[in-house]
């Protein structure tokens, strides 16, 4: 692993308090250079530190078990393994970690994948910078965030089925969840117990035939029971 971002606390003049307060970020990638620039990109947003790169599965494991960090941005294709397999077992063993899967390539199956996994944000590795910073900016453990222009593409178009009895309640849930919004909010905003809004999304999973978010927000948007995706 690589501690060499280029943006430690001292040449950034943030104190040991600002790293304390701070949303701490590791990246995981075999292109040095990529992980290097995004590293340095986010030493300037408030309130990301870097605290390293990796260029393995197994250094990254490493380095999450050493510094735990907040964050991990994970590149799917590494030399020594699978990212998102990868991503399945560290959010099984840290519960609270957020990651965030990087691909260049994006298709309907990693998309499920990834959020299988437990990651809860997908971001591409050919989208710009400022796309990479806000999806980070919002990536909330126990959401699935994805940009409006992936959702789009595995939407399309097809014949509405039968209304499946949606309560306006569920509608509401199932909104927040296009939104990539975790459970945690969606219970605050709604003034609802956790178990409340898991309650919801099982509802909403059975009625809809899903088996994961993902596949839900999907299935609602081809029948047109929300608008999941804001124009580009």
């Amino acid at each position: 692993m690589s501690t060499d971002t280029g943006q430690t606390a001292t040449d950034t003049g943030q104190t040991a308090t600002d790293t304390a307060l701070a949303t701490t970020v590791l990246i995981i990638d075999d292109h040095l250079v990529f992980a290097q620039l995004l590293a340095r990109a986010l030493s300037y947003v408030d309130p990301f530190v870097c605290i390293g790169t990796a260029t393995s599965v197994a250094d990254g494991f490493a380095a999450v078990r050493e510094h735990r960090p907040d964050i991990v941005v994970m590149d799917v294709r590494l030399g020594d393994g699978d990212g998102v397999s990868a991503t399945a077992i560290l959010t099984e063993e840290f519960p609270q970690l957020r990651v965030v899967i990087l691909s260049a390539y994006v298709d309907a199956a990693l998309l499920s994948r990834a959020a299988a996994a437990g990651a809860c944000a997908l971001i591409p590795k050919n989208g710009d910078l400022e796309e990479m910073l806000g999806v980070l900016q919002t990536a909330e453990r126990g959401g699935f965030s994805v940009p409006p222009r992936f959702l789009r593409s595995l939407v399309g178009a097809a014949p509405p089925p039968p209304d499946p009895g949606l309560t306006s309640r569920e509608v509401e849930v199932l909104r927040m969840l296009a939104a990539g919004v975790g459970l945690g909010t969606i219970a605050q905003e709604l003034g609802i117990s956790v178990n409340t809004a898991r309650g919801h999304v099982k509802n909403l999973l059975f009625k809809l035939g899903a088996h994961t978010q993902l596949e839900a927000v999907v299935t609602a948007a081809r029948r047109g029971l929300i608008h999941a995706l804001p124009p580009l």
